[in-house]
């Protein structure tokens, strides 16, 4: 992506706290909505809330988080995530199987964010399984 010329200074994000609402969109606190899954407190039981959770994920900058929810076999072994990276909206459009009673599922998202100015826009439909009974992300196709 092109950088913009001219730098200008811009506020930090606010922090994400427990109280703050939870960045995936869900009508819900951090606390109650994704940070459980983050602090471990409690694990997603669809392929849909790990996918919401793996964007707030993004939005927290936690990497650990992110590692710990990839399929072993399709993990890398590091993830450095771009500060300039500023995500500002997740809207899931399809979603297929990935319940509490499916072992396998697909959510098809998009992910809207800013990167040193410049707007954009992440389609994917990722593919997930259980592991060890944990849903976990194993990849994804770009779509439009």
């Amino acid at each position: 992506m092109a950088a913009r010329s001219s730098r200008s200074r811009r506020t930090p994000a606010p922090a994400l706290t427990t109280e703050a609402p939870c960045p995936c969109g869900l009508p819900a606190s951090y606390g109650q909505c994704c940070g459980r899954f983050h602090t471990g407190e409690a694990a997603a039981p669809t392929a849909e809330l790990l996918m919401r959770s793996r964007y707030s994920a993004f939005v927290a900058q936690d990497a650990a988080y992110l590692l710990r929810t990839w399929h072993s076999a399709t993990r890398p072994a590091r993830l450095e995530l771009d500060p300039a990276m500023q995500w500002s909206g997740l809207e899931i459009t399809e979603t297929g199987d990935g319940s509490p009673f499916h072992a396998h599922g697909t959510v098809t998202f998009r992910a809207r964010y800013r990167h040193h100015g410049q707007r954009g826009e992440l389609c994917e439909r990722s593919r997930f399984e259980r592991e060890h009974g944990a849903w976990v992300y194993v990849d994804g196709d770009f779509t439009e």
